[in-house]
């Protein structure tokens, strides 16, 4: 026999009701009605995304790489589709200093097997010049392939923060997608299980029930100190950045045009 408290309000003040389990699934089957039709409107969205028109480039502009100045078209490696991540640069700023939202980004994506298993493969790109990036790279221990696309005119430069898609055909390539913002939450998937979760992202824009925990600002757990206490300080870095065996606790963020 499931017992609950005699006064759950006082116990919980502001929240969502204590309930016992029937009572908990069907509110929880009313609410998965309105989940299979969000799922329904994604699938038209992607539906309708299939159907865009394509902008046709020239594929062999050079990009920087390990190896030199390449052809955008070896970042195929011979399959057709590829997903490109645009990760802004802060020129001469340390690790540490780089783009938290791109960092979030591109640590998600560092295991592209099952795209390339459903013959899409992965890039990302970057404006920094190739020997910061390289050095970045190797901190970080990323495996994808990253580019320098330093004075690359788009859409395989320009402007970073994208997730961008491209068709091949033979040697003709093609622009068929890009987003940024909120829609480059698909990369990082812990988004979606926050969202899952009692508090969500503990951010401040968040619509939560009277009495939750307030909201701090956003993506306020996305950079800690060494301690690992959420900070946006100046002697913090990027949360995955702690997992490197050379992270070393700093004095600066090495740049000063970023508030938060």
């Amino acid at each position: 026999m499931t017992t609950t408290p005699d006064d759950t309000t006082s116990a919980l003040t502001g929240r969502p009701p204590v309930v016992d389990m029937a009572t908990w699934q069907a509110a929880r089957d009313e609410l998965l009605v309105r989940e299979k039709a969000h799922t329904r409107q994604g699938d038209a969205l992607a539906a309708a995304r299939r159907r865009l028109p394509m902008v046709e480039f020239d594929g062999k502009v050079e990009v920087v790489g390990p190896d030199g100045p390449v052809p955008f078209l070896d970042l195929f490696q011979g399959r057709d589709e590829l997903l490109v991540y645009k990760h802004m640069w802060y020129d001469g700023a340390p690790h540490q200093g780089q783009c938290e939202g791109c960092t979030t980004a591109a640590w998600h994506l560092k295991d592209a097997v099952y795209l390339n298993a459903r013959g899409v493969s992965l890039a990302i790109v970057t404006t920094g010049r190739w020997d910061e990036v390289a050095s970045f790279v190797e901190f970080m221990g990323y495996t994808q392939p990253w580019y320098s696309v330093r004075d690359v005119p788009a859409p395989v430069g320009g402007d970073m923060g994208y997730l961008t898609c491209f068709l091949r055909d033979g040697d003709r390539t093609f622009l068929t997608y890009s987003t940024t913002g909120r829609g480059n939450e698909p990369a990082n998937g812990s988004f979606a299980l926050l969202d899952m979760t009692p508090y969500g992202r503990g951010e401040s824009w968040q619509d939560n029930p009277e009495g939750w925990p307030e909201g701090l600002g956003p993506c306020w757990y996305w950079r800690a100190d060494a301690d690992g206490n959420p900070t946006w300080g100046p002697t913090s870095r990027p949360m995955p950045q702690w997992t490197r065996p050379t992270a070393t606790s700093v004095e600066t963020l090495g740049r000063h045009d970023h508030h938060h």
